[in-house]
């Protein structure tokens, strides 16, 4: 009965903040909405404080924020600014590099969420570890596995994360988990260029289905090169033959995240030698480690954009909405 309950008033609040949003002058007043939404409220770690601040706005719930200090020996001491109050808690934590620390302090937080409320759901809009999800080569450990049974030790709710890099990662968690898109708010970026003849590229077969959906919102058709990676030295190759499609046209290699960027430098390179026209990059997460934004860059990409998951130069896509969806 009181899911119902909940359930209810979940619907009355999100029916009543559409209707505000389309008829603001027919409503004079709203304490109501305005308390019923202000018992969630949102904790932001420190690896991604902004978006937790726009993920509470979007919510008009109360916003912590939470101070880090590193001792000498490098261990970190979370403290929240201020008592949550009761009601749902939404932790907003990151885990890029350091992903470890990141990590830690996001359990952290979590854990002394739970002192204040049963009902505790984990935004990590970049997940690290995701991609260590299976065992590969023989002796490997299976990270995303440990952590799952970490945050499902904690007693949360739900785990929602953003464009995760292995949907088989999200298997490992026995707690009830949700994957967002950023794909629908980065088409809605590149709408606003002017590109000519837009052609969306997978810089691997893997990501032909993302590149699909990619181009199927924005409106226009897609490839997917064949890359060839060692796993062992992680060196990349470029298998694919001539692709006369994209000669003259404006490209958009389509990723889920940058790290190096070595593949999307591969993939540029092949394609700027098929006499493509310009090539702009989308992604969910920017970690462009090791230089990376400026090697890519210096090998003919015009621009890279990708989510707030991670902030940086790039990251001028907000995900804030589609999280806050997720959450109510």
């Amino acid at each position: 009965m009181k899911t119902l309950s909940f359930t209810f008033i979940i619907t009355f609040v999100t029916a009543t903040k559409v209707a505000l949003s389309i008829f603001p002058s027919k409503v004079k007043s709203r304490p109501y909405l305005d308390e019923l939404l202000k018992k969630f409220t949102v904790i932001g770690g420190n690896a991604s404080e902004e978006l937790a601040k726009k993920i509470a706005k979007k919510l008009n719930a109360v916003y912590l924020k939470s101070n880090l200090r590193i001792f000498p020996d490098g261990e970190g001491k979370i403290t929240i600014n201020g008592k949550p109050k009761k009601g749902k808690i939404i932790v907003v934590q990151s885990t890029y590099p350091p992903v470890d620390s990141h990590l830690i302090q996001a359990l952290s937080l979590i854990s002394k969420a739970k002192q204040y409320s049963s009902n505790v759901i984990a935004v990590i809009p970049y997940f690290g570890y995701a991609r260590q999800d299976r065992e590969f080569l023989p002796g490997e450990i299976v990270t995303m596995d440990v952590i799952a049974k970490l945050f499902k030790a904690l007693g949360l709710s739900k785990v929602i994360v953003v464009d995760i890099h292995s949907k088989i990662a999200l298997d490992h968690f026995k707690i009830p988990s949700e994957n967002v898109s950023a794909m629908p708010q980065l088409v809605n970026y590149f709408k606003k260029l002017r590109l000519k003849e837009p052609l969306v590229v997978s810089p691997d077969l893997g990501g032909a289905l993302r590149a699909k959906e990619f181009a199927k919102l924005f409106g226009t058709s897609y490839v997917a090169l064949k890359k060839q990676r060692n796993r062992k030295t992680g060196k990349v190759q470029i298998r694919s033959s001539n692709l006369n499609e994209v000669k003259g046209r404006d490209l958009i290699i389509v990723d889920d995240m940058i790290s190096t960027g070595g593949s999307i430098i591969k993939a540029t390179e092949f394609l700027k030698k098929q006499k493509c026209n310009r090539v702009f990059v989308a992604c969910t997460h920017a970690l462009l480690r090791e230089d990376a934004e400026k090697k890519i860059k210096k090998y003919g990409v015009s621009k890279i954009v990708s989510a707030n998951t991670i902030p940086g130069n790039t990251a001028v896509v907000d995900v804030s909405g589609i999280i806050a969806k997720a959450i109510v």
